[in-house]
């Protein structure tokens, strides 16, 4: 039986000193000469569970009504008993075998006890002790660091409280009580805040690879509690803060910047600081007082007597371990021995990070998998450059204000556009205007019929068509005519555009300069 007692609890402040000391070395920051800033971080991921983590209620989203998604257990009706649901375990070990931890034979449940409105027991279970994995990594290729991760655990979410000022009133939703959380919580690593950021982005892009977690920060589907101190240069590890709930990557590097400054001010007047709980305010960019910071003890955790311990098998855990879906630095390192620039690469995967998260793990087709289908058989290079990916196809999205995800071009129809103009027979131009048509329209017409029906197929250097669309243009810019005659190549350029406007682009750009050249300087 495991022991919960006071003389086995060490302080969170005594933990943070410990673990400081093992970190890496100081960084300088011209912000702060002479300091020298530790941050560590909780990351609150939602899992992607089609039912909460102790009962069979739905999960929640945002579109939902109020009070709608409650069971009796939810609400802490008595003589209900919680009931572990199997998925929320199965991408809690996904997200701890991305993350190179341990994963725990024997986990166990405790109850934190605190009092709020949104939490109707007046304990969430959580683990605290024994959690489902320890000892992991994860490594930031921007900042050349790796970040150690203490351990993850998985807990119940409360619910949610929302004030309401014309009546004085709190209003409490329960929708949200109970569904699954991933803690994942970070040693003391990082000695910016622009690491904090990448720090949080990779965890972002990771929990989104293997489907645990959308990580919607915007939407409260991932939140930090970031642990901030300050010390002198040699000096022993600060006192550290921890500022609750940011909601989004550029808040949080805000927020630990504000605090540091806050912290270091107070110790040059030669006030010490105090170990507290605070929060964020955007509007005022600083950090205000929330409540004093407890430790373990006064949250007097004890074993949950209704939850058995969560025994895994070997078998289980390789079985999840080999199916897993393939990571971010896999993708990346795959993608860029195909031959693709790091630019393309990266921006492949950051529009990837965005793909849709479907509940129990299920991922939608994202960026890197819509690449890898439209690239067999074909040159990757091309494909990524053409309009394929990258280029058109996202500045258009974007023009839009439409999500990949949203992207109506079918595998089929962009690989059958690049296959055209690969070929020649349109035109880069008539390409951008056939993807611009699929994509006002909607139509699920292949490019090739497209071009037929709109006349776009390219016109061929010998076509008395693109001969009279040159002698069109040569009386109709005489002034360029005459100069390209007088040897100013370069003036041909823009009889080339009159010459492409009068084709709407069916015209080869090449073909029109050489007919050009030939018609002027016979």
């Amino acid at each position: 039986m495991l022991l919960y007692g006071r003389a086995r609890i060490l302080t969170r402040s005594a933990r943070w000193a410990r673990s400081a000391h093992t970190v890496r070395p100081r960084v300088d920051d011209s912000r702060w000469p002479g300091w020298e800033l530790v941050v560590g971080i909780e990351v609150h991921a939602q899992i992607k569970s089609r039912r909460k983590l102790f009962s069979e209620a739905f999960a929640s989203d945002l579109t939902s009504p109020p009070n709608t998604h409650v069971s009796p257990f939810d609400a802490a009706f008595p003589g209900t008993l919680p009931r572990l649901n199997p998925k929320c375990v199965e991408l809690g070990v996904r997200t701890a075998i991305a993350l190179n931890a341990e994963v725990q034979r024997r986990s166990a449940f405790d109850r934190k006890h605190y009092f709020y409105a949104d939490l109707p027991s007046g304990y969430q279970i959580t683990q605290q002790y024994a959690p489902i994995a320890r000892n992991g990594s994860l490594q930031l290729k921007e900042d050349n660091i790796s970040v150690r991760i203490k351990q993850v655990q998985l807990e119940q979410d409360t619910g949610k409280s929302t004030f309401l000022p014309r009546n004085r009133l709190t209003a409490i939703d329960l929708n949200r009580a109970g569904m699954g959380l991933m803690e994942i919580v970070s040693e003391p690593d990082m000695r910016s805040p622009e690491e904090a950021g990448s720090y949080v982005r990779a965890l972002q892009a990771l929990l989104r690879s293997v489907g645990s977690s959308d990580g919607n920060m915007e939407q409260g589907s991932l939140r930090c509690d970031v642990n901030v101190s300050v010390n002198r240069v040699g000096g022993p590890p600060g006192t550290r803060c921890e500022i609750k709930n940011l909601n989004s990557v550029k808040n949080m590097m805000v927020a630990i910047t504000c605090e540091a400054f806050r912290q270091i001010a107070l110790v040059d007047k030669g006030i010490p600081v105090t170990q507290e709980t605070r929060g964020f305010d955007e509007e005022k960019a600083e950090t205000y007082s929330l409540r004093s910071k407890e430790d373990a003890p006064d949250y007097r955790y004890m074993p949950d007597p209704n939850i058995p311990p969560l025994l895994l098998d070997k078998s289980y855990i390789d079985e999840i371990r080999h199916n897993m879906p393939e990571l971010p630095d896999a993708t990346r390192a795959r993608l860029l021995s195909r031959g693709l620039f790091k630019r393309d690469v990266e921006v492949l995967m950051l529009v990837d990070s965005g793909r849709e998260v479907g509940y129990d793990g299920q991922l939608g087709h994202g960026a890197v998998a819509y690449f890898d289908e439209v690239s067999q058989g074909r040159n990757p290079k091309e494909v990524v450059n053409w309009y394929g990916i990258t280029h058109e196809l996202l500045g258009q999205l974007a023009f839009r204000n439409e999500t990949f995800s949203e992207n109506p071009i079918s595998v089929q129809q962009m690989g059958d556009l690049i296959d055209l103009v690969s070929s020649g027979k349109v035109t880069g131009t008539s390409g951008k205007t056939i993807l611009r048509h699929i994509l006002s329209t909607r139509t699920p017409d292949l490019p090739s019929k497209i071009a037929q029906d709109l006349q776009l197929l390219a016109v061929s250097d010998g076509g008395a068509s693109l001969e009279k669309w040159c002698r069109d243009a040569i009386a109709a810019l005489p002034e360029e005519a005459e100069a390209v005659r007088q040897g100013n190549a370069k003036v041909v350029n823009k009889i080339i555009g009159y010459v492409m406007k009068a084709s709407r682009g069916t015209a080869n750009a090449q073909d029109a300069r050489g007919m050009l050249l030939k018609l002027l300087r016979p």
